[in-house]
């Protein structure tokens, strides 16, 4: 990997400088250069490698061939890439402009929002920019000094000077005034609401277009306090952290300094000269170099006399997770904290007919109503997972085939990455159920358990070394189809003799006619064998035994640390329990002497797929 210094996409906007190219070394042939995008992988401009064996490459295809753990752990929690770092030159004013937030820009853009900082490089003695408003003003009067050209007159006139920071939370009116050189460390987003423009024409000779009814909405009309930075750092929230390095050459030449598997790092040089050493290789800076360093790339070292910025990506604050869980009649969507805790849950038709596009909207709708209502942004969701059931490809993102809900060879990751600006993966939603026992329910304290669903199938999850267990190929466990019974009862499988033939609740319910002549519920089953019931009572021990056969064969198998029952039980647990804790304890290898699993009731009902879902 080592260290990587980056091209820049330049952009001559109308009211940029030559500052760039004649003290900062930019290679640019054009006569106005506003904008260098030092660090970016954003389609509007993406930086090229400029040293090593993968010079030419852009920043996006570099980071392909490393792979995504080059951006390090803090960044699994983003779609994309996380930020977008610029050099600014201000000549003259720039327009007066607002960013929206993820929630309103991924809504209306189909991208990020921006929340951004400022770092003054350099500033007239006169300079100033805008920030915020100087009073609370209402969205008529807003409205109107737009309409009346009078809006400069309640914007809050801030003056400079080399080394200031502002921190612009998206929202927040702006806009960098005439004669100030910026370094801008932003969320990697180029969505900008124009409001004034001092009735400036581009190159086409016409007025640039505003966006007002945009900016109405988005725009926080109350003051902002300046910030002087996030001690000890000089910026630092949920997208970036940025600390300053300032060596002198004399008492302070030499810094050291790790880039750990948690996050790449971006050196940005404001000013000086030296050399920066990391991996054995030693690369010379000078003011205005861009560098990258992936994540993983262990300790480095500058030396010489600069002042430079070091950016990375740290932690989530309160991350929270979305867990959905499709089944099918219904969808359940849950929003879960670091705590494994649901917090919120809503609960819709799933409606499968329509196809997965129809259900992949719906849910996602649902899911922006669900946070809207609980009062938490996008912003704070790091990833989401979905539990399908069916034969899922975990790998591709891909619903092979489900028999539930009728879908075949469906892109169902690919569809919800496009709804929802964070991470989304799947699985079979028995493994999700699985997975949210293991973490927080009856299986919390095990690193290795199964568990059976019993319902109108038999689902199974297996979670071993805490993680759900595939086998070498796409589909997964399914222990409902182990035969237990040589040329036994049919099963929806196409064979005979499974397990599900046997166990599931249809299977039960079919056997209890049998034996008394007429359709009851299971609940009623249960309840007649409970009392004693002659004809009923060996339906039930019958099929306590055909269970506890399967589990026999699966303890043999994986030895777990236990094994969990859970679906639609009509009984209470220690009617099956009981008596499956006995047969194990008898047939298992190593019998009554050995070390046998403990049997138990899932604990979580419902809320386990959502829980699971959440975690993968």
């Amino acid at each position: 990997m080592g260290i990587v210094r980056l091209k820049p996409s330049c952009k001559d906007y109308i009211w940029g400088g030559r500052r760039l190219i004649e003290e900062y070394g930019k290679q640019y042939d054009g006569d106005v250069l506003a904008e260098c995008w030092e660090l970016s992988c954003h389609p509007d401009g993406p930086s090229v490698v400029d040293s090593g064996p993968c010079a030419g490459m852009t920043l996006p295809e570099y980071i392909q061939k490393l792979g995504k753990e080059a951006l390090g752990v803090h960044c699994r929690r983003f779609r994309d890439f996380p930020i977008l770092i610029k050099f600014i030159d201000a000549r003259e004013n720039l327009s007066i402009q607002v960013h929206p937030d993820n929630r309103y820009a991924l809504q209306h853009e189909g991208q990020y929002g921006k929340t951004e900082m400022w770092y003054v490089m350099d500033a007239g003695p006169e300079a100033f920019l805008y920030y915020g408003f100087q009073k609370e003003i209402s969205r008529e009067e807003f409205a109107q000094r737009i309409r009346e050209d009078t809006l400069l007159e309640v914007l809050n006139a801030v003056p400079v000077r080399k080394g200031d920071v502002l921190f612009i939370e998206a929202g927040t009116i702006h806009a960098i005034g005439k004669d100030i050189l910026i370094a801008e460390i932003q969320q990697n987003s180029n969505v900008t609401y124009r409001v004034y423009d001092y009735g400036r024409v581009g190159k086409d000779g016409k007025k640039r277009d505003l966006h007002i009814e945009k900016a109405l909405a988005v725009t926080n009309r109350t003051p902002i306090r300046k910030s002087g930075g996030s001690y000890p750092h000089v910026a630092d929230c949920d997208y970036f952290t940025v600390d300053r390095v300032t060596l002198d050459g004399t008492m302070m030449k030499l810094l050291r300094g790790t880039v750990s598997g948690e996050s790449f790092a971006s050196i940005l040089v404001l000013d000086g000269e030296g050399q920066i050493s990391c991996q054995g290789e030693t690369v010379a800076y000078r003011k205005g170099d861009s560098f990258f360093l992936a994540a993983g790339s262990g300790e480095y070292q500058i030396e010489g006399s600069c002042d430079a910025l070091i950016t990375r990506i740290r932690e989530k604050s309160a991350p929270v997770r979305i867990g959905i869980d499709i089944g099918g009649t219904d969808t359940r969507i849950g929003l879960v904290d670091i705590h494994q805790k649901l917090i919120a849950e809503k609960v819709m038709p799933t409606r499968a007919e329509r196809g997965a596009q129809r259900v992949a909207e719906d849910i996602a709708a649902r899911t922006r109503e669900l946070l809207e209502e609980t009062g938490i942004c996008i912003d704070q969701c790091v990833g989401a997972g979905v539990g399908v059931p069916g034969t899922v490809d975990r790998e591709k993102g891909i619903v092979r085939y489900s028999n539930n809900i009728r879908w075949e060879n469906v892109s169902l990751a690919e569809m919800f990455r496009n709804l929802f600006p964070i991470p989304v993966r799947i699985a079979n939603n028995a493994d999700c159920a699985a997975l949210g026992e293991s973490v927080a329910g009856a299986g919390k304290d095990c690193q290795d358990l199964v568990m059976l669903t019993l319902g109108t199938g038999v689902g199974s999850g297996i979670i071993l070394d805490g993680e759900i267990y595939e086998g070498g190929h796409v589909g997964g466990a399914e222990l409902g189809h182990m035969v237990i019974v040589e040329n036994g009862e049919p099963c929806s499988c196409g064979r005979r003799g499974c397990l599900e033939a046997y166990v599931s609740l249809p299977a039960l319910v079919r056997e209890a006619e049998k034996a008394c002549g007429r359709a009851l519920l299971p609940e009623q089953i249960f309840a007649a064998a409970e009392a004693g019931d002659g004809a009923l009572l060996p339906v039930v021990e019958e099929y306590i035994r055909r269970l506890g056969t399967g589990i026999v064969n699966i303890v043999n198998i994986f030895r777990p640390q236990e094994v969990l029952l859970g679906g639609e039980i009509p009984s209470g647990g220690e009617t099956l329990l009981e008596p499956l804790r006995r047969m194990v304890s008898e047939n298992c290898f190593g019998g009554p002497g050995g070390e046998q699993p403990e049997l138990a009731m899932a604990a979580l009902g419902s809320k386990a797929g959502m829980i699971g879902a959440a975690n993968l």
